[in-house]
């Protein structure tokens, strides 16, 4: 079931113990991001309202109140301009919130989870699923039943995959 943006949005301040997201995209095209894309691929310092960005508050609020965020990313190597950019600025500010990042890099090989779409999992019972286009814009979002199917990806996911902050200090950039 297709759900709104207002109800996603909320599953972020409701949810109990722990949000997991898996992303597989190597290009997100997120029309907030642009101008600080832009200035990430020209050399230019990370501007201030990227560094405190409303996400970071979220984030910053949830891990104080107890509750774990965290995502794996699946990637294959060489890093896109874009994946450059959201683990160099985004997941470095994001980390410094609390948030946990952690890399399933499945260049050379196959990867587990090929054909499973981006999602979020909230606490035990609430999956929400993701689409996007070819260009890696967000179409929306759907709610989905069976959340044991969902979780299993993030247990396969989490298996593989390595801290961030261990994969960066290799692969970063690369």
């Amino acid at each position: 079931m297709t759900i709104s943006p207002e109800e996603f949005g909320s599953l972020f301040a409701t949810f109990e113990r722990e949000a997991f997201r898996l992303e597989t995209l190597s290009v997100y095209t997120v029309p907030d991001e642009q101008e600080t894309f832009a200035r990430f691929k020209a050399g230019e310092a990370q501007p201030e309202q990227h560094r405190n960005a409303p996400w970071v508050g979220t984030v910053r609020r949830n891990v104080e109140a107890g509750r774990r965020m965290y995502r794996v990313h699946v990637v294959r190597r060489p890093l896109t301009d874009y994946l450059r950019y959201e683990m160099g600025w985004g997941y470095q500010r994001n980390a410094a919130a609390g948030e946990e990042f952690f890399i399933l890099d499945v260049t050379g090989r196959a990867n587990p989870l090929d054909g499973v779409p981006d999602f979020w999992a909230f606490d035990k019972s609430t999956v929400i699923s993701m689409q996007y286009n070819a260009s890696g814009e967000f179409l929306g979002a759907r709610r989905e039943q069976d959340a044991e199917r969902w979780h299993a990806h993030r247990d396969a996911a989490l298996a593989e995959a390595v801290p961030f902050a261990a994969w960066w200090a290799v692969h970063g950039g690369g």
